[in-house]
């Protein structure tokens, strides 16, 4: 029997050029099996911003959201690693989800959840938010696919991988628990 070929979406809530977690999203995308395709979501910056009368048929118009949402829909997981700001997920990350909501892209998607930040809660709080409106959104989120990443500029080693051993299997059994409800959808 032919192995099928999975695509997990990487989404960084950040829009900062050297960002933290968009590194650790890459790292994450070289842990990934062999089985799956890693993309990483380039459109963050480019969606404007939601209204509930701009959505419908006009969001479709708007190339951004259109792609957003095919992106979404080409997807057989998610995951979603974001910094926190002001104890909160970004404006950015919050527009992007808020463009999804009605149209239901989330829904049933396995999704993983990581918040990583140079604070020692590794920003939990922006976690909890941003697993409370993907939850809402019905989002499956597996129970050993969430992880707070704190101090993270210091897991990375000089070629950009992570080199802190705990951080480094917490992830693996993040993929594994996001590659299991793949397999499991």
């Amino acid at each position: 029997m032919e192995h099928q070929s999975h695509i997990v979406l990487g989404i960084s809530g950040s829009l900062r050029k050297q960002s933290s977690n968009t590194l650790l999203l890459s790292s994450i995308g070289g842990m990934m099996p062999a089985s799956i395709e890693f993309r990483t979501y380039q459109g963050l910056a480019a969606l404007p911003h939601f209204s509930p009368d701009s959505d419908g048929d006009e969001a479709e118009s708007h190339e951004a959201v259109r792609e957003w949402r095919e992106e979404l829909r080409a997807a057989d997981a998610v995951v979603i690693c974001t910094p926190e700001y002001a104890r909160g997920v970004p404006g950015s990350l919050k527009n992007a989800l808020d463009w999804v909501v009605s149209s239901g892209e989330f829904i049933d998607m396995p999704t993983a959840v990581i918040s990583a930040s140079p604070h020692p809660d590794g920003g939990a709080t922006a976690q909890q938010s941003l697993i409370m409106t993907l939850k809402m959104m019905s989002a499956s989120i597996p129970d050993e696919a969430t992880l707070a990443v704190p101090f993270v500029s210091k897991m990375f080693g000089p070629n950009g991988s992570v080199t802190d051993n705990k951080n480094k299997s917490s992830i693996l059994t993040l993929v594994q628990a996001l590659t299991q409800a793949i397999s499991d959808k």
